[in-house]
């Protein structure tokens, strides 16, 4: 199978290959912080669940807010731009956060970083795009899944035991990535905007911006979207909830914390390849539902399960979940977009996740604290449940666009 991934690889465009180390280096700065990013705020500022789902909650709105106008400007300025300005953003705004005492000043610092940060995030998912034909795109994103979490395999690993001496040192190479992304970023990758055709109209940016309304009116793509932010409300446990869950519930320490991640990710790169090769053979929406489907079993696992070793099972299961759907649902978004509006597209998809984050968080820390900390698992599965029927019902709704007018590489013959 390594063979096969090695001989597949040498098959893509150089610019994004430079792109996927870029996003390698990028997101290891990122799994060195994150992780502990909710232990951190607990114990520096001794505050609660809820505080730090307020917290997610200011840097998602900032997210949100940015992405909109982040994805209009990759249409209208081009995509390598929008990506500096987020990763310069992103490296100064960490620097700030891991100095300040002050809860009220880190709150700042926290939209701040999500209003700039996200400014590339729409760019990037559409540089992907741009460099690969249709037929490549799933596997394209397959391998920058690949790339994130072979970073994550080493970050949470280091991350844990840099965190034991000082988080400070975590904001600090969080920083230090951004600026080296940011220095391939300038000297190395391209523009990968589209050409205008000849005699089309440049769109001013306020059109860009009104175009958004063009993707609202997409209506199956507002219904694909809506079903997907369910599966991130549960997702998004993952990364704040659970490292706080098993620390004060089971007392599991930090490092075996990093090491659980570490092999969420190690999965992805082992097998996210294979999986997304036969995945891609079968309708997308029954994929994305079967893929939640092992949501629902491996979040739902942490209500009821107290041994260690089952927490790594669980982590398994839910990895499984997450390299059959993600690749998928990334792939049906570039799908449904027309090219000149592909950086919309993906800024859209973006809002699916930031949307989620202003009250996924919230809502976890609300029930943590009303209801007891199994509640969060108990309904991270209910609404796993709700999504893969949201997604098996999609199918019929969407199977005609994505087989005829987007030339989806689907076998419905093959469909389980």
């Amino acid at each position: 199978m390594l063979t096969k991934i090695k001989t597949n690889y040498k098959e893509y465009p150089g610019t994004f290959k430079v792109l996927v180390l870029a996003t390698f280096i990028d997101r290891f700065g990122s799994f060195l912080l994150f992780p502990f990013f909710a232990l951190y705020i607990t114990a520096h500022f001794n505050v609660g669940m809820t505080e730090v789902g307020f917290l997610f909650a200011i840097f998602s709105a900032g997210n949100i807010i940015v992405g909109i106008i982040g994805g209009a400007l990759a249409d209208k300025y081009g995509r390598r731009a929008m990506l500096l300005i987020g990763l310069i953003s992103s490296g100064v705004s960490s620097i700030f956060m891991g100095l300040v005492d002050d809860l009220n000043i880190f709150y700042i610092l926290a939209a701040f970083m999500g209003l700039m940060g996200n400014f590339g995030g729409p760019a990037r998912q559409a540089m992907v795009a741009d460099l690969l034909p249709k037929e490549k795109q799933a596997e394209g994103f397959g391998v920058l899944r690949v790339a994130i979490n072979l970073s994550a395999v080493i970050g949470p690993i280091l991350g844990g035991f840099i965190a034991t001496q000082s988080y400070l040192f975590l904001f600090i190479g969080d920083a230090v990535s951004s600026l080296i992304t940011g220095i391939i970023v300038f000297f190395v990758i391209p523009e990968t905007k589209p050409e205008r055709k000849e005699g089309e109209a440049e769109e001013t940016v306020v059109k860009s911006v009104i175009g958004y309304k063009e993707v609202l009116k997409d209506w199956r793509y507002m219904l694909f979207l809506s079903v997907s932010a369910i599966t991130v409300i549960v997702y998004m446990q993952m990364a704040a909830t659970l490292s706080l869950f098993l620390d004060k519930v089971y007392k599991f320490p930090l490092q075996s914390f990093g090491f659980l991640l570490s092999m969420n990710a190690l999965m992805v790169v082992v097998f996210q390849f294979w999986i997304t090769g036969k995945m891609s053979k079968y309708s997308p929406m029954k994929v994305m539902a079967v893929g939640t489907l092992f949501y629902m079993v491996g979040f739902g696992m942490y209500g009821f399960v107290s041994e260690p070793y089952l927490f790594f099972i669980a982590m398994a299961i839910i990895t499984i979940g997450e390299m059959i759907e993600m690749p998928i649902g990334l792939t049906s978004a570039a799908l449904f977009a027309p090219e000149d509006k592909r950086g919309r597209y993906m800024a859209m998809f973006g809002f699916h996740w930031a949307i989620p984050n202003l009250f996924a968080i919230l809502l976890a820390g609300l029930v943590w604290d009303s209801i007891g900390p199994n509640w969060v698992w108990y309904f991270a599965g209910i609404l796993s449940l709700f999504a893969a029927v949201g997604f098996w019902l999609l199918h019929g709704i969407t199977k005609a666009q994505f087989s005829k007018e987007k030339e989806l590489p689907l076998n419905e013959d093959q469909e389980t």
